[in-house]
């Protein structure tokens, strides 16, 4: 099967060819570098850090920049508060960045352009803008006139006539600045100075450069005029990704990228997820709970377009999934000895790679290859049980072994890694998931049978192992350790 990617641009699937053979530009929205980066970022980081192993799994040479928003008044504000830096504020940020994205997996960009350090590139393309007709000078602000591009609104699909005036992102004009626009739609590739705030020499007076601008001179400078992938979170299509597309495409008359990909929303208990409602988390918060892998893991359950839910009981799922296949990737480590696993260069089963594939194909179907992880653990983890009750197992050990290496394998290309340093942790009388799942089990038949008594006392012995049952809708019972 061919790899099929959704266009946010076409609005369907299509095949996925390269500009060049063999390689892959890919460029993805960054964070702005105000706060410690929250559940929403750990979505959309590990989303297209995987779709990069992916793609260099497929063969690929990708080169994946990412940027950072380094000057912003979200920056700008927290430092007057703090009465520190722009600069000092966005530091930290970045530090703590890579601090979170090391422990979910993230594996680093190729590079990490600022917009504070493409100011020249940014200065450039806004004088081209401005000599083409497409943006405008006034009253040390500059602007570009959406009028002038008429494309715009293509990826969006909004119409220009329907724009609401302020349209210009994260900015809320005042009504002296509106005045300088020949268009509320139009939108600043360059602001004037404000009492107090960093600004930079420029033509048209001091001043720094407006958001949209800096990603496509970020992207022309480190990856060119036109790219294969442009990716980012889909509360980016409008006005950012739009305003992009006019910017750079009204510049370099090519196309800005081949396929636009962008990653759904992320919810918490079904609502959208802000600091007003109480229900705002950074990753930090979230991994002083939760096992960094069992978050791959439950983003990776969900199509990456869709929304997802951010649920204690989904959560909850995720580590008992995690739990499986971690067993799983750390079978050969656990008995390999036993077996007399040789641990030379083995060949991957062909039958699980195809499978996985084959779903991961169709526009990165991650839930899809997962099922093939999952459908390898549990045959792993059923022949080690059996080898540590009956001394044997059903399987040969080559086969097993060749097992074990392809599911580390295509485990891998999701980023999904367990800690050998649990073989160690687990105390030699704790339960192993096996056992949990055999007492649960039990424990659904008692309830079956209406002996509440004998139901109540399984979920005790569990509760005292330090294993957690949560009892969902339809019979099932998700479990994970306390």
């Amino acid at each position: 099967m061919t790899l099929t990617v959704y266009n946010t641009l076409t609005r369907k699937k299509e095949p996925f060819t390269t500009i060049e053979e063999g390689k892959v530009k890919m460029y993805c929205c960054g964070i702005t570098v105000y706060d410690y980066c929250h559940l929403g970022h750990a979505r959309t980081c590990i989303i297209w850090d995987v779709v990069r192993r992916y793609l260099q799994w497929h063969g690929y040479n990708v080169t994946y920049i990412q940027n950072f928003t380094d000057i912003d008044d979200k920056i700008l504000n927290r430092a007057r508060k703090e009465k520190t830096t722009m600069e000092a504020v966005s530091e930290r940020f970045i530090e703590a960045y890579f601090e979170d994205m090391e422990r979910l997996g993230v594996q680093k960009a190729d590079a990490y352009p600022r917009a504070t350090h493409t100011l020249n590139g940014i200065q450039r393309l806004v004088s081209e803008l401005e000599a083409k007709g497409y943006a405008y000078a006034s009253n040390g602000d500059v602007y570009y006139n959406v009028h002038q591009f008429k494309p715009y609104g293509k990826l969006s699909g909004r119409k220009l006539e329907d724009l609401q005036a302020g349209a210009s992102g994260r900015v809320n004009l005042e009504d002296s600045e509106a005045s300088k626009k020949k268009d509320p739609a139009d939108f600043a590739v360059w602001k004037s100075a404000k009492p107090g705030e960093p600004a930079w020499d420029s033509p048209w007076g001091k001043g720094r450069p407006g958001w949209h601008i800096e990603c496509s001179a970020m992207v022309r400078e480190r990856l060119g005029e036109t790219i294969d992938i442009h990716v980012g979170g889909s509360d980016l299509i409008f006005p950012h990704h739009e305003n992009e597309i006019a910017q750079s495409e009204a510049a370099t008359g090519q196309p800005l990228a081949r396929y636009w990909l962008h990653n759904g929303m992320v919810k918490v208990g079904g609502e959208k997820m802000s600091k007003s409602l109480g229900n705002f988390t950074t990753i930090r918060e979230l991994l002083e709970k939760i096992d960094p892998m069992a978050v791959r893991l439950f983003i990776l359950q969900a199509h990456y377009r869709k929304p997802v839910d951010f649920t204690d009981e989904a959560l909850a799922a995720a580590t008992n999934g995690w739990q499986t296949l971690s067993e799983g990737l750390l079978f050969g480590f656990q008995h390999g000895t036993t077996l007399g696993f040789k641990g030379d260069m083995l060949e991957l089963l062909p039958k699980f790679v195809k499978r996985f594939n084959n779903a991961v194909d169709d526009d990165f179907n991650f839930a899809g290859g997962l099922a093939v992880l999952f459908e390898i653990a549990k045959e792993l983890r059923k022949e080690g049980n059996l080898l540590v009750h009956q001394g044997n197992t059903e399987t040969n050990s080559e086969i097993l072994e060749k097992q074990w290496y392809t599911l580390r394998t295509l485990a891998s290309v999701l980023g999904l890694e367990a800690d050998r340093n649990q073989l160690q942790s687990e105390p030699s009388d704790g339960l192993n998931d096996t056992a949990i799942e055999t007492l649960i089990e039990q424990r659904k038949e008692a309830r079956k049978n209406k002996n509440f008594a004998e139901s109540d006392r399984i979920r005790d012995e569990l509760k005292e192992q330090g294993i957690i049952l949560v009892d969902q809708p339809g019979g099932l019972t998700s479990w994970h350790r306390g």
